[in-house]
């Protein structure tokens, strides 16, 4: 856990030489906590590699809610779907803690794939492990109640960001209640009631921006 990359991102799977060759035709930038990398609509220019911090993808509904898609951490490609397809973006990205990123032009990016088959089996792996995980997704919303997706959720996180302790799993993550709503499928007082009950079982404990998992094995098993 708590890894430098992110297993399973897009970086982490590349072999050192294509990742190099990635890097080398990228333009470091910073954003800070809140910035927006891109927006929902916009034309593709660039597709963004995530070197360390933190994102949220996410979607506006037509009445200015925000649904909450993923968080993507380092080692994360941003972008690639509008990029391969040349279609508006269809979702926005902003960055939930200070983040440092590669950025690659569309046109760079592509001759970067025909160049490195291997790279461009890799992304088809990738964007069919993000299709499954959004089919598991609408699955748990019909199946799990509020408690259920937001135990799913903060097993996910615990897993993909957490940082092992002695006793815990620590997460710490910029993210509020509204934005675990918003990616659970539920209202701000769904989720804090799931919160509540899931610290009076002993299975986290919470604190300002960060929860600790107490003990990971119930909190999967809550969620089933």
């Amino acid at each position: 856990m708590n890894t430098d990359v992110d297993p399973g991102e897009f970086v982490a799977e590349l072999a050192p030489a294509d990742r190099d060759d990635l890097f080398r035709i990228g333009q470091r930038r910073r954003w800070p906590a809140g910035a927006t990398l891109f927006s929902e609509g916009d034309r593709s220019t660039t597709v963004v590699l995530v070197i360390s911090g933190r994102a949220k993808v996410f979607s506006l509904t037509a009445q200015g809610g925000e649904v909450l898609l993923a968080i993507r951490g380092p080692g994360a490609l941003l972008g690639e779907m509008s990029a391969l397809d040349g279609a508006p973006r269809s979702a926005s990205v902003s960055a939930l803690e200070p983040l440092e990123a590669y950025v690659v032009t569309v046109a760079a990016f592509l001759d970067f794939l025909g160049a490195h088959p291997d790279a461009a089996v890799r992304i088809v792996r990738m964007i069919v492990s993000r299709l499954r995980d959004a089919d598991r997704k609408r699955v748990e919303f019909g199946a799990y109640d509020a408690l259920g997706r937001v135990a799913l959720r903060l097993a996910e996180l615990a897993e993909r960001f957490g940082d092992s302790q002695a006793d815990a799993v620590r997460i710490t993550l910029p993210l509020t209640q509204d934005e675990l709503a918003a990616w659970t499928g539920s209202s701000r007082e769904s989720v804090t009631k799931a919160l509540g009950t899931l610290r009076r079982q002993g299975i986290i404990e919470t604190s300002r921006r960060s929860v600790s998992v107490i003990d990971l094995d119930r909190l999967r098993a809550r969620a089933k």
